[in-house]
């Protein structure tokens, strides 16, 4: 029976307008409207736009916290970054100055050194030039000696007689006069 109804239903309506298009209904299908329409701007105003309107509220706070965060890191990596520069500033000036002060110390320590060994050079040089001086003043007190010896020696064999040491000197002796 339900079968025949809805075949029923269904040639009736077939030759009529389609229901939504129907002038008839438009009163009925306005109040449904509006009703429905009310309903779900209560749902929307009461339910969903204060939820959606927190989760932004929750969202923009963690934005700006995380904003802040983010500002105070990188304020203390400039702080940081600052003093490292410093630091640095520091140990370069610090290590020119032990490099000055070390290659001070090691020039006055080569000049001590230097001025040592030349002492010793002369004192040893002075020895030196004491005792050149001393063969120099023997050597030649024994050059009067040395050449009376070879005078005689050539006297003799030049003239071929008997020339004596204290002849040769009487002779010189009368010569530098």
């Amino acid at each position: 029976m339900f079968v025949t109804q809805a075949i029923a239903a269904e040639e009736a309506t077939a030759g009529g307008v389609f229901p939504p298009f129907d002038p008839s209904t438009f009163a009925s299908q306005i109040l449904w409207l509006v009703i429905t329409f009310g309903v779900f701007y209560m749902i929307m105003s009461r339910v969903i736009i204060p939820r959606l309107a927190g989760i932004l509220e929750v969202r923009h706070d963690r934005i700006s916290r995380d904003l802040d965060e983010t500002e105070r890191l990188k304020n203390e990596a400039d702080a940081a970054h600052a003093a490292y520069e410093h630091d640095l500033a520091e140990a370069k000036k610090n290590a020119h100055r032990i490099a000055s002060e070390a290659t001070e110390k090691a020039k006055a320590e080569t000049a001590a050194a230097r001025e040592k060994v030349e002492a010793e050079l002369a004192e040893k040089m002075a020895e030196a030039e004491a005792r050149i001086a001393e063969i120099k003043e023997k050597a030649m007190g024994e050059v009067g000696t040395i050449a009376s010896d070879v005078t005689v020696e050539l006297v003799k064999d030049l003239i071929g007689g008997k020339v004596t040491k204290a002849d040769f000197a009487k002779a010189t002796a009368s010569l530098v006069k």
